[in-house]
């Protein structure tokens, strides 16, 4: 016991790291490495979902492990592993912010394992897992503004006393036109945006329905802009 709790300290018996070293560290880390991999999925609530980053961040964790176990205690491996690693380019293009955090968690925990510091390893993947659900759950920074564009296309063009804007304001806070255009050159179509800020979000299909029966309205669409900024 004496002896496991020495090595889960992060204080091995050699100096040197051994092939049984470097086998503990790989399955320390492909352990946690899925830990982190299910709190994603399970936590996971945008549009931006892929299977390949849930497998990679399993894979770097691994990876990092091996790499921290490569460059113990030589500096000219260190600085030739460096120089490999730059030559190599990521095109991928990361939409959502919180992919940032768990690719990091991910570098973290696998610099832990690398280096044999497996309690500093298995607490701070706990702990960040734990943060990681409660946000979750708790919906954490959820700001329920009600943010939305409103696009159609009329015939002719809207008078400030016109039907439309008495609508638009019983289901609105405040509206503001954001762009009209003429969609023809004679200028008898004009295509509309607004942004609106909606009183709620529970009757979208209310305010598309009555915008619908105004004559002259049509190609109208409304759009959540939390589901903008998730495409």
């Amino acid at each position: 016991m004496e002896t496991f709790w020495q090595i889960l300290d992060g204080h091995p018996l050699s100096q040197s790291v051994d092939g049984w070293t470097i086998l503990l560290s790989m399955l320390l880390s492909f352990v946690l490495g899925q830990v982190l991999a299910w709190v994603y999925y399970f936590t996971h609530n945008s549009l931006s979902y892929s299977k390949s980053f849930v497998q990679s961040l399993i894979i770097i964790t691994m990876a990092v492990a091996l790499v921290m176990a490569t460059i113990s205690g030589s500096f000219v491996i260190a600085v030739g592993l460096m120089g490999a690693v730059s030559l190599i380019r990521f095109r991928n293009i990361i939409k959502d912010t919180r992919d940032i955090t768990f690719l990091f968690c991910a570098l973290v925990i696998g610099m832990a394992c690398g280096s044999q510091r497996y309690a500093i390893a298995v607490i701070g993947t706990l702990g960040l897992c734990i943060v990681l659900i409660y946000l979750h759950i708790a919906d954490f920074g959820m700001h329920h503004s009600y943010n939305a564009f409103l696009r159609f296309s009329f015939d002719g063009t809207i008078e400030p006393n016109h039907p439309l804007l008495a609508t638009m304001k019983r289901f609105t806070r405040t509206f503001t036109l954001i762009s009209s255009n003429s969609s023809a050159p004679d200028g008898d179509h004009m295509d509309y945006a607004y942004q609106l800020s909606l009183r709620t979000a529970r009757n979208n299909e209310q305010l598309l329905s009555e915008i619908r029966k105004i004559e002259g309205v049509h190609n109208v669409s409304l759009t959540m802009q939390e589901q903008l900024l998730e495409m």
